[in-house]
């Protein structure tokens, strides 16, 4: 019996419409990273697990898909080291033992492998965009995949707060060319660690930021069961609930959060780390405000991104008109090089999630139409002379520019114009016997019904039909 075709759960097929599409996405936004002074680079799909472990949390560290060694990679393993005295397999252990690799999680780790063990050949600051697939172990649902697309640019070797702003502009810019109405909440790692310090629990604030990173998804009221599950007492999320529902505009927010880390919370506690923040969001405000942004950029203090390495800055983007989770985000990294042996290397970077940016221009129909086809012009197949007729026409063409097909067997006209219907191929060129008698080519465009006949040497005159 032959065996039913099937992919993994969490990854997909892109066909020719989708790959135009997704095509569409890569280059608008490598465009628009180049334009800002990016330069690309590529990584490979795997890295030592000891790159990836430790970089995401325990939750991104579960999510990582390790690689089994190749051969037997269980030959010479005793079982009984890595189970407990009932017997239980720990699992974890093991599979450190039986698998030196993993899939890369995302693209800023593996950047930041790069930036060591090739800073001497860089000019820092480094400025690099990258654009390639990454995996993790989730649970597949409405955008969120197993597979899928980064488009990362990160600058490294600069403090600045410029660069925060250059990424916010790229943000606005690639948004505002797919025409999508987008957010960019803001926040900022030393407040949410300024926020655990006057809350009286310094050593909580990864357990803190977890915890309100999933306010969208599961609401107050969970996030806060989720903090006494870790250990924070009411007092202490008394001092947390009221910044996570905070309204006004961001230098009312700032203000309102700068009163507390003075020490005017219940707790009394100041915090120096968090007004450090308050001042870094202060100052970029006041940039993006002069930069003149068009897309809606504001602060959101319940805003954490799971990811352990952001020390300042912290991004996330999503679509105003369109139900999905994030489609950008990024952030402030101080010492990610450090893990590598290169220190005090600060870097900020933004990574754009292409499928689900392709999911809401599909959804919202903010595909341009000529994107999807790629033939503009199909010659019928009227026969073998009018085939070398049509041969140095259809070559010149592509030489301008212009994608064109000749349709390959000798078939009724209806089966043809089916192929192009199918395709979506706007113009078809029917030329025949008497045509190629007058050195003509003859054009219809299929959407108006619109005909002109053209020299067949007049490539001008049939490029400013087609275009």
């Amino acid at each position: 019996m032959a065996q039913k075709p099937s992919i993994p759960k969490g990854t997909r097929d892109f066909g020719p419409a989708e790959m135009a599409g997704r095509n569409y996405i890569f280059d608008t936004i490598r465009s628009v990273f180049r334009t800002y002074g990016y330069m690309p680079i590529e990584t490979p799909a795997m890295e030592n697990l000891g790159t990836l472990l430790g970089k995401y949390g325990d939750e991104g560290d579960k999510l990582l898909f390790r690689i089994l060694n190749s051969g037997d990679a269980f030959s010479g393993v005793d079982f009984t080291d890595f189970t407990d005295g009932d017997g239980r397999l720990n699992s974890k252990a093991l599979s450190l033992k039986v698998c030196e690799k993993g899939l890369r999680y995302d693209l800023t780790v593996p950047f930041a492998r790069f930036v060591v063990q090739h800073q001497n050949e860089l000019s820092f600051p480094f400025k690099r965009y990258q654009i390639q697939p990454v995996w993790r172990a989730d649970r597949p649902q409405k955008g969120r995949y197993r597979e899928f697309y980064q488009c990362d640019a990160d600058v490294i070797g600069s403090k600045s707060q410029m660069n925060e702003l250059e990424l916010v502009q790229i943000v606005d810019h690639v948004f505002t060319l797919f025409g999508l109405d987008v957010i960019i909440k803001i926040n900022n790692r030393k407040v949410l660690a300024g926020l655990a310090e006057i809350s009286g629990f310094p050593d909580k604030v990864t357990d803190i930021t977890v915890a309100i990173d999933k306010i969208d998804k599961i609401g107050l009221e969970s996030v806060k069961a989720e903090m006494r599950e870790k250990g924070l007492t009411d007092d202490a999320i008394a001092v947390i609930e009221p910044v996570l529902t905070l309204k006004g505009g961001h230098m009312e927010k700032i203000s309102a959060m700068r009163a507390l880390m003075e020490g005017k919370s219940a707790s009394g506690i100041v915090s120096e780390t968090g007004l450090k923040g308050l001042d870094e969001l202060e100052e970029l405000f006041q940039l993006t405000d002069a930069a003149g942004i068009s897309q809606e950029v504001e602060i959101d203090l319940s805003l954490a991104r799971g990811l352990n390495y952001y020390t300042g800055a912290i991004f996330e983007v999503k679509a105003k008109d369109f139900e999905i989770g994030s489609i950008c985000g990024g952030g402030r990294y101080d010492n990610l090089t450090g893990i590598f042996g290169l220190p005090d290397m600060s870097g900020v970077g933004i990574s754009f999630g292409a499928d689900r940016i392709y999911d809401v221009l599909k959804g919202l129909g903010k595909f341009p139409e000529d994107v999807m086809t790629a033939t503009r012009i199909l010659f019928a197949n009227m026969g073998a002379e009018e085939i070398r007729y049509l041969l140095p026409i259809a070559k010149r063409l592509r030489e301008s520019g212009i994608s064109c097909e000749i349709y390959a067997d000798s078939a009724k006209l209806k089966k043809q114009f089916d192929y192009a219907d199918r395709k979506s191929i706007p113009f078809i060129s029917i030329t025949g016997g008497d045509e190629m008698a007058k050195g003509v080519v003859n054009l219809k465009n299929l959407a108006d019904g619109e005909q002109k006949s053209f020299a067949k040497n007049d490539i001008e005159g049939i490029l400013k039909f087609v275009l």
